[in-house]
């Protein structure tokens, strides 16, 4: 326990220079974005006085060094600034919007998982079969088509043709109340207090947008479950089990399985911190209150502090998933966490 606990502080300080890059970067970005935040901010009929004025209250008149080290300070003090776009701290925007993104991508990776994986097996298992072909075919889809394409066809389909699904304006549709914020999730918080019909109607507004995410992230999934059974499956102590005469499922499941987990979590986090952030285009098609929207707007209207409040959240989330990472490949194969300490 004391040798896993050593390994997390670990990767933790292996982390921080990673952190402080980020915060760099973004904010050198950010200020060599196009446009000025001051006349966002002052408006259409600003005069060239008032948009200075604005300028001053922003800081944005200080040199780039004293604006960078008062944007650090503001930072150890837990304080992300204000939008320019919105008029609201952006610790408060991200907060509020975080949850609606992690609904959404959690959900689309879930229900990539459970037909990926199996899919990925079994394609592994019967190589050039129909299975095989199936699994070939949705990943060649799933890269193929564009995230937007597939949320517009689906809306037409079902929503527009069918008539079986909720019309795509958000998390709720205007019938329903938003639960008691307690997670931020719609789907936990109305569990929470027993209002099922909110929690029906939150997830009839979140099986398009999840579906349409789910067919993208379901095929570097599947493509990786398969390539690292095939690897596993022809592997020398799958044969020497095969050989003890050990059961089929249990050299599958047991051995091969196992051992084939470790680059299929790999991929799962990394389509997971990239879709997190790059669902944006979902977002847009469904009306998904969500931090990838916010973040775009925030970057057409030169909103640095948003921007750089997005940036550095997406990169904590980031480092914070590498270590679950971390975690998991010790829990799968207690090897790294001997070779990490």
């Amino acid at each position: 326990m004391a040798g896993r606990g050593a390994a997390i502080l670990n990767r933790v300080a292996q982390a921080i220079p990673v952190v402080i890059g980020v915060v760099i970067i973004s904010f050198l970005l950010t200020r060599a974005l196009p446009g000025d935040p001051a006349v966002q901010f002052a408006g259409v009929a600003a005069t060239p006085e008032s948009i200075e004025q604005v300028r001053v209250a922003l800081g944005l008149d200080k040199p780039l060094s004293e604006q960078f080290v008062i944007y650090v300070g503001q930072l150890i003090q837990g304080d992300l600034g204000q939008s320019v776009s919105t008029g609201r701290p952006v610790s408060v925007e991200l907060a509020s919007r975080l949850p609606a993104s992690l609904e959404l991508t959690l959900t689309a990776l879930v229900v990539s998982c459970l037909v990926a994986i199996p899919l990925g097996v079994l394609a592994a298992t019967k190589p050039g079969s129909w299975v095989d072909q199936l699994c070939r075919i949705l990943v060649t889809a799933g890269v193929s088509l564009p995230t937007f394409f597939t949320g517009i066809v689906l809306v037409y389909v079902f929503y527009y043709l069918l008539g079986v699904a909720p019309s795509p304006l958000g998390r709720l549709d205007f019938i329903y109340l938003d639960p008691p914020r307690v997670t931020g999730f719609f789907l936990i918080d109305a569990a929470l207090i027993g209002d099922w019909e909110t929690w029906f109607g939150a997830l009839k507004q979140l099986v398009l947008p999840a579906t349409t995410l789910a067919l993208f992230t379901l095929a570097p999934i599947a493509r990786m479950t398969r390539a690292a059974m095939l690897s596993a499956l022809s592997a020398d102590f799958v044969r020497t089990a095969r050989a003890a005469g050990l059961g089929r499922q249990k050299v599958l499941i047991g051995y091969a399985f196992r051992n084939a987990l470790l680059p299929v979590v790999t991929t799962l986090g990394m389509v997971f911190s990239f879709v997190l952030g790059a669902n944006v285009l979902v977002e847009k098609v469904f009306a998904w209150p969500g931090i990838g929207s916010y973040a775009v707007e925030a970057l057409v209207v030169s909103d640095y502090a948003a921007v750089q409040g997005f940036v550095l959240a997406m990169a904590m989330l980031f480092v914070l998933l590498n270590l679950i990472i971390d975690l998991t490949y010790t829990a799968i194969d207690p090897r790294f966490g001997t070779s990490a300490k």
